[in-house]
């Protein structure tokens, strides 16, 4: 009945108290190896996330002018948005670290430590109860071989007695009747002890029959039970850890599919067409591309007048900046009214150059100055809001004298008044500056009129007749026209509107001049000014351009770099199919 009652629990193991202790040993283990698993799950999660942290950080935009432009590309903002949600990704991670931490590793390791001592207790009490019942079972021993020595004991005394009382001789009759009355009390009293050894046995087997059977049915199965309690919810704390591992991932997981969703949204808004677009306004320069190249016909003999010496003296002397007026140096040259488009790339980037923007091409110019006359207005009307603000507070001054002095606010409002003048200045400056590039730059109908212009002139004359724009290596600019040109001039004018000296020739054709021949350092030069280029002594180089009576020979290094240095600097060496067979236009 007893075990009926009991159902399925541990006192059906009474007898295997070692085993369990063991058990349970292993359950506290289990759970350490637990906590230790989700430990290094949680240092896995800290380093991720640090790891992607520092990833977004690396490629995060750099605070410099690039990153305004840049921003103006929707594959670009739309990297920096992935970049930002990448950041908040890695917080989603540091929180699932934060949560295994606080959630799981904090409450076993308090709880093994309630677990321990909870089962150091329980096994304290079982081996005690144990030691009890041994010492109880070595009592029963001892007076159950007392029992037996005592009724040996007796049973030799009594065979002694009769021993005795049989074999009596009469010779000897006295001495024998007092050892046989000696016998018998000695049988009596091994009898008697025998009896009290029987009685102590019988009363200390009972008792040791009512501690056994309390031991076993009682105090055991009442351990075990505890143990028992103990190991369920040990079970049950763990599945409860288990549990919470997989809920926090699951708390993260709207955040992190809204980051994942950003990330989707910001690859979706890349615009194509729009980009390339942009590349267009941010490099658009407003220079107008140039006219055809007129054929010069060297082969039909030319009319001379009656002074034809000084004629052909005078072109002689002119041909020489004609020559050195090829379009083919603007990629390279820039002065103070022209800009290479190299150089305005470089500014661009390095955002630096004169207030007026005066080295950006036509339209980046226009551009800037629209854009810094925005500014200023924008300045001018914060500043008219605080003049409005201020105006309004010294009405009520004036009409509440308690709440202020009206003449404390007289001082802000002439220094915002002096702001504003200064401001419409800065904005007359810049607008007169916007209003000189927009002046200058071609029209359409000045395109027009220029196509049409050059192919009169192309059916019409077989000369050069257009104005040289010719840039030196150091930066200097000339305009001249040879006497050709200046006939044709006076036989059929060109109108003010069809030759722009600022943009003509600027943007020449742009192909790769081929090679004429090499050329070798006999000196270093230094080339500080643009256009030219560095040489080192006795280094080589290749001749793309021969001197054209100006003392500059045209080199080139590599595909990248090329330039003008001294003809006097260098000797040249032509190659033979290569000499006089230059044209220029």
């Amino acid at each position: 009945m007893v075990e009926e009652r009991m159902g399925n629990c541990w006192s059906y193991t009474k007898d295997q108290f070692d085993n369990l202790e063991k058990h349970t040993q292993w359950g506290i283990e289990f759970v350490e190896k637990y906590t230790k698993f989700v430990k290094e799950r949680s240092e896995i999660e800290t380093n991720y996330a640090k790891q992607i942290r520092n990833l977004s950080k690396k490629y995060q935009p750099k605070k410099n002018s690039r990153e305004e432009e840049e921003s103006k590309y929707t594959f670009c903002r739309a990297f920096l948005t992935t970049l930002n949600e990448l950041n908040d990704y890695a917080g989603q991670h540091e929180v699932i670290a934060e949560n295994l931490t606080s959630q799981i590793i904090t409450e076993l390791s308090r709880y093994l430590q309630e677990l321990k001592a909870e089962r150091k207790s329980h096994f304290h009490d079982g081996r005690k109860a144990q030691q009890h019942i041994e010492s109880s079972w070595k009592q029963l021993e001892s007076c159950k071989r007392r029992f037996e020595r005592d009724c040996k004991e007796a049973d030799r005394a009594q065979q002694y007695f009769e021993k005795m009382d049989a074999d009596i001789n009469v010779t000897k009759a006295d001495v024998e009747k007092r050892s046989s009355h000696k016998a018998r009390q000695q049988a009596q009293m091994r009898h008697q002890m025998a009896a009290d050894s029987k009685s102590d046995y019988s009363a200390y087997l009972q008792k040791f029959n009512q501690e056994q059977n309390e031991h076993y049915y009682t105090v055991i199965p009442n351990i075990f039970q505890k143990l028992q309690d103990m190991e369920e919810k040990r079970i049950d704390r763990i599945g409860v850890c288990m549990k919470t591992f997989a809920d926090v991932d699951r708390q993260v997981l709207p955040i992190v599919g809204k980051c994942l969703d950003g990330m989707t949204k910001a690859a979706e808004s890349i615009e194509p067409k729009t980009d390339s677009k942009q590349v267009v306004e941010s490099y658009k320069s407003g220079f107008e591309p140039p006219g055809d190249v007129e054929f010069e016909d060297y082969g039909q003999a030319m009319k001379r007048t009656a002074s034809d010496t000084s004629l052909s003296n005078s072109r002689d002397v002119k041909e020489k900046p004609k020559e050195k007026s090829k379009g083919k140096l603007w990629p390279f040259i820039k002065n103070k009214n022209k800009i290479t488009l190299n150089s305005h790339v470089r500014n661009l980037i390095e955002g630096s150059g004169p207030e007026d923007f005066s080295h950006l091409p036509p339209e980046q110019r226009r551009k800037k100055l629209q854009g810094k006359i925005d500014e200023l207005n924008k300045d001018i009307q914060k500043e008219m809001d605080q003049r409005d603000a201020l105006t309004k507070m010294k009405d009520v001054y004036v009409k509440n004298p308690q709440m202020g002095d009206p003449a404390s606010v007289d001082p802000r409002l002439s220094e915002i008044g002096q702001n504003i003048e200064k401001l419409q200045f800065e904005v007359q400056k810049f607008e007169g500056w916007l209003a000189e590039v927009e002046e200058r730059m071609p029209s359409k109908s000045d395109t027009h009129r220029r196509s049409g212009l050059y192919e009169t002139q192309n059916n019409t004359t077989v000369s050069n007749n257009c104005a040289q724009d010719r840039e030196s290596p150091d930066g200097s600019y000339t305009e001249e026209q040879n006497s050709e040109t200046q006939v044709k001039a006076n036989i059929n004018p060109i109108p003010p509107t069809s030759t722009t000296p600022e943009f003509d020739d600027e943007f020449d054709d742009e192909e790769t001049l081929p090679t004429i021949g090499t050329c070798k350092a006999l000196y270093p030069f230094e080339g500080h000014n643009e256009g030219t280029i560095s040489v080192a002594e006795g280094e080589l180089l290749y001749v793309i351009e021969e001197d054209k009576g100006d003392g500059w020979t045209r080199v080139r290094r590599n595909e990248d770099e090329e330039g003008y240095v001294p003809t006097s600097y260098v000797e040249v060496f032509l190659e033979t199919n290569a000499k006089g067979a230059m044209t220029y236009i």
